[in-house]
């Protein structure tokens, strides 16, 4: 592997993908392109990325892969379906999903050891608009050689890259940066409720506790989304953060570590998805708190 290298391979274009891909044309990278729906492509051609009808062939064309799947199944079924038929000696996998650490170590062992491939894991935080601006926060597991690669190849799309350790160290990290996400927005859906429910002005909490020990990402962007029930467009999705929490409790489980809080996190996260929004913003968890009142 060089750092020089320009034919990138990118496996996913939705909500985080799609803008990520853009971000690489611009900053010069050549990128070919799959997606299961092929109609999501054609804007992403018309501004200069390269399509292909099979994973094989886009592996075959690129020096670099890079993932952006749903979930572990999603990555496994890529990788042993197509990637493992195909890829050869020498290239690197950076996987952007945020997936099943243990998973992670298989796949990277499998690919490594049939193919010659190399594996960095590398899930993201910062949402759509973090994709968006490059302002995303990356934390990376793999050989520190190719970790460095990734980090070159990755430039437009973080504000920071994190070396975090071995293949799935990026993923550990990733599912801790869950936990607290979530909780947080659990929290955030309940304070919000209660204020409305006490006669505060909700829209107003987000700039009253600007600056101060509460303040956060999620609280900015979600209060006042959540006070004025403005669920769409959609940033990221209740199913993605229960799929992570998830992720948390078996990780827990193998540790032999206690997670209360997140465990009940989990739990109403999964009474929501259960309500019908798993596919949904999390900013309508205001919802579930609000059928609580009721």
């Amino acid at each position: 592997m060089t750092e020089t290298m320009q034919s990138l391979g990118f496996i996913g274009t939705g909500l985080m993908g799609k803008p990520m891909v853009y971000r690489l044309l611009n900053a010069g990278f050549k990128v070919n392109v799959w997606n299961r729906s092929p109609e999501k492509l054609l804007d992403l051609t018309f501004s200069g990325a390269k399509a292909f009808d099979l994973i094989e062939q886009l592996v075959a064309a690129s020096e670099v892969i890079i993932l952006c799947l749903k979930d572990t199944e999603v990555v496994a079924d890529v990788v042993f379906n197509h990637i493992l038929s195909s890829g050869r000696a020498g290239q690197l996998v950076i996987d952007l999903s945020s997936i099943d650490p243990q998973k992670t170590r298989d796949l990277a062992v499998v690919l490594n050891e049939k193919c010659g491939m190399c594996w960095v894991d590398a899930p993201v935080s910062g949402g759509v608009s973090g994709a968006e601006q490059g302002s995303l926060a990356i934390m990376a597991g793999g050989a520190e050689n190719d970790v460095n690669i990734a980090r070159t190849i990755l430039a437009p799309l973080y504000k920071q890259l994190t070396y975090m350790g071995a293949v799935g160290s990026g993923q550990i990290t990733k599912i801790c940066n869950q936990m607290i996400v979530s909780c947080n927005v659990m929290v955030i859906a309940e304070m919000t409720s209660l204020a409305q429910s006490a006669g505060v002005n909700a829209e107003k909490i987000a700039g009253a506790l600007a600056g101060g020990f509460a303040d956060s990402k999620p609280l900015q962007i979600l209060v006042p989304e959540m006070a004025t029930e403005t669920f769409e467009p959609i940033k990221w999705r209740v199913q993605t953060l229960l799929k992570d929490l998830n992720m948390a409790q078996i990780l827990a489980e193998k540790q032999g570590n206690s997670i209360p809080m997140s465990d009940l996190a989990a739990e109403l996260m999964q009474c929501h998805a259960a309500n019908g929004y798993a596919e949904q913003d999390p900013a309508t968890l205001i919802k579930l708190y609000e059928a609580k009142d009721a």
